[in-house]
């Protein structure tokens, strides 16, 4: 792909994850409201999450197969057509049943989206550029979260179903940019990508127990855990605790995406260039661990709002390393590896709200004891996590 044309469909990639993920943020500050309006427990919550990563977890899988099958282009397309039909549902809901198939298809949408566009930037990247590749991807979806939430307190005001509804308007957007303007790109093959020839490795899902990838797939799933059980419970924690409002919990959400992208942006590319993506996850696990830790003991509004804007830097470090990591590896295998990537998310996803739903019913200090245990194990696993040898 020349030059200039690598540049326009980078852009409109990142663009794409930008819009779909302004799209999410959205819904982050009226999620008390609608949970108070509807008379939701936590644990609901927690299930409803849940139901999303299910979804994603099942369906993961074969839409990585499809991406390497079918065009990275067509699964973006119908993954963000999908998400703005579930963003209606919800907007339109009134009982929880229609909720809970909007976070279903949900679900589809993002087993769609994820691995098409990761395996989408590794065909148009090369090695040495796929790190900071990978990088600007994850800023461009915590700069997402950042305009996201911001908006979604500014139109909840005219009522607590509008961000919904605003959301399905942009994913509209991105799929008419994407059918317009994304060109399906030219797949590389083990030859352009190695000059070594690589062994094969066992044929299906059994791939996924070599130790060339299942440290990454552990450490996905770890981080996703306890991410999840942070982040789906992060706004009735502080609405819960410290009763802040809806434009709290946007800037609370906004000033940690914001960090996070800067992270991503200045310090990422640097850092796996000089320790590798393997410590960076490390490092990354033990940053992440301290600080959500840390917010079960803080107490006052001002150490809250700064402990939540730095909490998602360690959170927001550890994906890009894992994916740029497997892309380098997987050869070309990149929509098996995407789906794969989604499916060991998903897996956190689906236990992560669900535990912490429980937990949070019982104190909404646990969620946050067991995210912090969990991140500890990942610490563990990471110590064990070695570089492979240049032949799988």
């Amino acid at each position: 792909m020349k030059p200039q044309n690598l540049k326009v469909t980078f852009a409109l990639l990142l663009s794409n994850l930008f819009i779909s993920f302004v799209g999410i943020g959205l819904v982050i500050p009226v999620m008390p409201t609608i949970m108070n309006e509807m008379n939701l427990s936590g644990s609901v919550m927690g299930y409803m999450v849940a139901a999303f990563a299910i979804a994603q977890l099942i369906v993961s899988p074969i839409a990585g197969k499809w991406a390497d099958k079918y065009g990275r282009k067509i699964m973006i397309i119908l993954g963000l057509i999908i998400f703005s039909i579930s963003e209606i549902l919800f907007g339109l809901g009134t009982i929880v049943e229609v909720l809970f198939i909007s976070r279903i298809l949900g679900g589809v949408s993002g087993a769609f989206i994820m691995p098409a566009v990761t395996a989408f930037i590794a065909d148009i990247t090369t090695e040495k550029q796929r790190s900071k590749a990978l990088g600007y991807m994850s800023a461009a979806i915590n700069t997402g979260f950042i305009i996201g939430p911001g908006i979604g307190g500014l139109l909840a005001g005219f009522g607590p179903r509008i961000p919904f509804f605003a959301a399905a308007v942009l994913a509209a957007i991105a799929v008419i940019i994407s059918f317009i303007f994304l060109k399906e790109p030219q797949r590389q093959s083990i030859e352009t990508t190695s000059e070594k020839a690589t062994p094969q490795l066992k044929p299906g899902l059994g791939r996924i127990f070599a130790p060339i990838y299942i440290f990454a797939f552990l450490l996905l799933f770890f981080s996703s855990f306890s991410l999840a059980s942070f982040e789906s419970l992060f706004s009735l924690f502080v609405d819960h605790k410290f009763q802040f409002t809806p434009t709290d919990i946007a800037i609370l959400v906004t000033g940690g995406g914001l960090i996070g992208a800067i992270a991503q942006v200045l310090l990422f590319d640097h850092l796996t260039r000089y320790f590798g993506e393997i410590k960076v996850t490390l490092f990354s696990f033990i940053i992440s661990a301290l600080l959500v830790f840390t917010m079960t003991i803080v107490n006052s509004y001002w150490t809250v709002m700064i402990t939540s804007c730095i909490v998602f830097v360690g959170f927001d470090l550890i994906r890009p390393a894992i994916t740029s990591y497997l892309s380098k590896v997987a050869e070309n295998e990149q929509g098996f590896i995407g789906g794969m990537n989604s499916m060991f998310t998903s897996l956190g996803n689906i236990f992560g709200p669900v535990i912490g739903g429980i937990l949070f019913d019982i104190n909404f200090n646990f969620p946050y004891y067991f995210a912090t245990l969990i991140l500890l194990v990942g610490i563990i696993i990471g110590l064990f996590w070695k570089k492979p040898n240049t032949a799988l």
